[in-house]
């Protein structure tokens, strides 16, 4: 039962994550602290949002990764930046990769990718 009936949360409702997120790390560890598997598990979730990206999806767009769904490694730990533009653009893409890493209990963090120093 809902707290308050009749209330409706908005569709892109994510208690991991607040509206004002401009990146998203969700890191390829459980709540529990282990490694989650498979070990290529943020190229393929990458892999899957490739067709995800501004403009659309174009001829070839599946051979690379969307700016807006990138996978990378911090400290030794698999992570993928999911960028807000995503949330934007296709709500049901952002609700699909945030369930992903609900439903596999994932750590998610609030962040912003910072370039390599020169």
């Amino acid at each position: 039962m809902r707290p308050y009936p009749g209330l409706r949360r908005p569709k892109t409702f994510n208690p991991m994550v607040s509206n004002s997120a401009k990146e998203v790390f969700i890191q390829g560890i459980t709540r529990d602290g282990k490694t989650f598997r498979p070990s290529d598990w943020a190229d393929r979730l990458c892999g899957v949002m490739s067709q995800f990206r501004p403009g659309g999806p174009q001829p070839g767009s599946h051979l690379t990764y969307s700016p807006w769904c990138v996978p990378t490694v911090v400290n030794g730990v698999k992570c993928v930046v999911v960028n807000s533009d995503l949330r934007e653009a296709e709500v049901m893409a952002w609700d699909f990769v945030m369930n992903f890493a609900k439903d596999n209990d994932l750590q998610v963090a609030e962040a912003c990718l910072l370039p390599d120093k020169p």
